[in-house]
Formats: C-alpha cells, structure tokens, sequence
C-alpha cells in the first residue's frame, strides 16, 4: 500500500512540475504577445511616447527571456528573431517620432510574425493584417482593422491576410 500511495505521489508531483515548466514558457513568451500588441496600439493612437515605453518594455521582456525554459524547437526559432525584434523595439523605445517608430514597427511586425508561426505565443487567434498604403504588414487580437500606420488618418485601411490559432 505504501508503494501504491509513493507512486501516485510521485506521479503527481512530476505532472506538476510539467505544468508550472508549461505555464512559464507561456508567460514569457505570452509577455511578448500583450507587449507587441501595446505598441501597436500606441501607434493606433498616434501616440508616440505610449509606443516607445511599451516598446522599452518589449525589449526587456525579449532580452529577459530564458531560453533555457523553451522546448528545443522554439529556442531556436526565438534565438533566430529575438536581435531583429529588439532592434527594432530598441529604435522604437529611443524615438519620439511617429513617422520613425512606424518604419521600424514594419519591419518588427513581420520578424515577430515569423515567430509567432513558429512559435503558439498564445492560444487566442492573431490576425496578420496588410496596409495596401504602406504595403506593410501588424499583427492584431481582433479581426477589426486599425491600422497603426495611419492612426486616425485612415484606420480602416487594410484587410486580414491571414489568421493563425484559429
């Protein structure tokens, strides 16, 4: 009986430690999501020093993230992406002009598209969204265009190409 009882017990606490090992490689990289996500919509706005503190936090976030914690595969599709994402969150942060931080939210937006392919950063569906404008490229939580290219110029100007965890 003692056997039976150490056994269940082991079982469970390795299930555990599985999970916690689950839940803290989708809090790191779900902190990318929701800071990605505060950037553009800064840049909706038209709101220059919101977009350089979220993109000043995306950049800890993604220098902070433990690659030790990630399954083989998504290390590496991480390690491939995470200098061009803090490049560019790192132009971003420094800027206060509108213009500057959305020529590198181009570029970052398709290089955290990219990882966000290879990558479940969330179990919500991302909507990878085009301005025909700017030919230029965001990700969204919602399949509504607003387009952080314009702002309130032309928010509605784009269309969803293409939407992943639907």
């Amino acid at each position: 009986m003692k056997k039976i009882f150490l056994l269940v017990a082991l079982i469970a606490t390795a299930s555990t430690q599985l999970l916690f090992a689950q839940d803290a490689k989708t809090t790191a990289l779900t902190s990318l999501m929701t800071s990605y996500y505060n950037i553009k919509d800064a840049l909706v706005k038209s709101n220059s020093a919101d977009a350089s503190t979220h993109a000043g936090e995306f950049l800890k976030a993604v220098n902070g993230v433990d690659m030790k914690s990630l399954p083989a595969a998504d290390m590496n599709a991480f390690m491939a992406a995470q200098e061009k994402l803090a490049f560019d969150a790192r132009h971003i942060s420094e800027s206060k002009d509108i213009a500057h931080q959305r020529e590198h939210f181009a570029n970052f937006s398709v290089n955290f598209f990219k990882l966000a392919k290879v990558v479940k950063l969330t179990d919500k569906p991302v909507y990878y969204s085009y301005c025909p404008m700017k030919k230029s490229y965001w990700l969204s939580a919602e399949d509504v265009i607003k387009n952080p290219y314009y702002g309130s110029q032309m928010l509605t100007c784009g269309k969803v190409t293409e939407t992943l965890n639907k």
